[in-house]
């Protein structure tokens, strides 16, 4: 995809953008996939069919991507953000997920299904969004009259120094096949991709369940077709050929005089969906008055899923406004929004941005994040459902303690509280 001038390649950079995450947004509200939702389903009822279309979606990135790259088709090492950095920040990684997964089942869904639920005209959506991208915007951008982030000021002085430096990018292809990296990617995305895809087409009722197979693979695809379309944007600059981000650094050369270069060039490098840092990075973009050398990939995205959820909600009569409907159910949403916006920034990413895009990678800190954010999604849930059932008998600690023995995490003969 060679275009004649930057203008014209950012526009289709964005605008297929858009079309990706429409799609997506339209059908993961049709299909209700949700990956709260599915460790909801998972720890509460024993149903894994969301879990299992979560880890359809992961297994075809993976071996989307491991195909793809095989064939020279995308670049994933060189991305925005930089999944496999030999930095390897393990503490933010599991620090961010776990926040991340207690905030996403305070406030009834992850960042992607808070989009839905706002193009379903879910009101509670809108604060959650809201609030996310205040703390996602100053987790990264100094406040006014000062070069103190959010970030820096509460997390950086703690986790950094336990970030490991490899001498590798830390993907596992390239961990533990060393000099052989291409190689050791293609086995290590075949054998993970391979066993993933088994194991969410192991259960006879998740074959039979369309919805979740039609979400899965739709999700799945989604984060291909934004590898490929940010891999692939390529602007001929006085016939020589560059990335779009190799243009904008060499802009004075290059573009007319009377051209404005994006605010930033790290958003034009290749990436997927993700849904937090957009979420600040929208907050921004609109309280600069729209300027248009701050539109990027994550905002078109989120705009995208948000449109493409609101179309699929009218076409099928479900908008429906929904507020809150008690001081707790507020309360809920407001510390779980707060959790979210400092989590999925610290893991940098998502259950969608690091849980699936990030994973697609093989990135070593996606997968902790992953697992990460489920843990303290499942954690959180079977606490609140002990004090729900014990109330005032149900203390903290004994919920906590309890629910890792449920989780299988800690040994039968701690359980604090009677199985129910």
């Amino acid at each position: 995809m060679i275009y004649e001038d930057f203008a014209s390649a950012q526009s289709f950079f964005l605008w297929s953008t858009f079309v990706v995450a429409l799609i997506m947004g339209a059908v993961v509200n049709k299909t209700n996939f949700c990956t709260m939702g599915a460790v909801s389903d998972w720890v509460n009822m024993g149903d894994t069919g969301r879990m299992r279309a979560w880890v359809l979606a992961i297994a075809v990135g993976v071996l989307g991507v491991m195909g793809l790259e095989a064939a020279g088709m995308v670049n994933v090492t060189g991305t925005f953000p930089p999944y496999r950095q030999n930095n390897l920040v393990w503490l933010e990684n599991v620090l961010g997920g776990v926040l991340f997964g207690i905030g996403m089942t305070l406030a009834s869904g992850c960042g992607n299904k808070t989009l839905i639920r706002v193009g379903g005209g879910n009101l509670k959506s809108i604060m959650v969004l809201l609030i996310i991208a205040l703390i996602a915007y100053f987790m990264i951008n100094p406040f006014p009259g000062s070069d103190k982030t959010l970030y820096s000021t509460l997390f950086y002085p703690w986790t950094n120094p336990a970030a490991v430096t490899l001498t590798t990018n830390q993907d596992l292809g390239a961990m533990l096949f060393g000099d052989n990296a291409a190689t050791g990617r293609m086995v290590m995305g075949g054998v993970i991709g391979g066993l993933l895809l088994i194991w969410a087409f192991k259960s006879a009722e998740f074959r039979g369940n369309f919805d979740n197979i039609l979400g899965g693979l739709v999700v799945g695809l989604a984060v291909l077709a934004a590898w490929y379309i940010t891999s692939n944007v390529i602007v001929n600059a006085d016939g020589e050929t560059m990335s779009m981000q190799s243009y904008v650094q060499s802009w004075d050369f290059y573009a007319p005089a009377d051209a404005v270069p994006p605010a930033d060039v790290a958003p034009l490098a290749a990436q997927s969906f993700t849904f937090i840092n957009p979420m600040g990075q929208t907050l921004g973009y609109v309280a600069n008055g729209f300027d248009r050398t701050l539109l990027t990939f994550g905002i078109m995205a989120l705009a995208g899923v948000i449109a493409g959820s609101l179309l699929w909600s009218l076409i099928s009569r479900s908008f429906r406004i929904e507020w809150f409907a008690s001081g707790r159910d507020f309360a809920n949403h407001f510390v779980g929004a707060i959790l979210m916006g400092f989590g999925g920034v610290l893991a940098m990413g998502c259950t969608v941005g690091q849980g699936i895009t990030g994973f697609s990678t093989l990135a070593l800190g996606s997968i902790l994040t992953f697992i990460a954010i489920v843990l303290g999604s499942a954690v959180t849930m079977k606490m609140q459902y002990y004090k729900l059932v014990y109330e005032a008998d149900a203390t903290f600690g004994k919920a906590f303690i309890t629910a890792l023995v449920d989780l299988k995490l800690l040994p039968a003969g701690m359980r604090k509280l009677e199985a129910v």
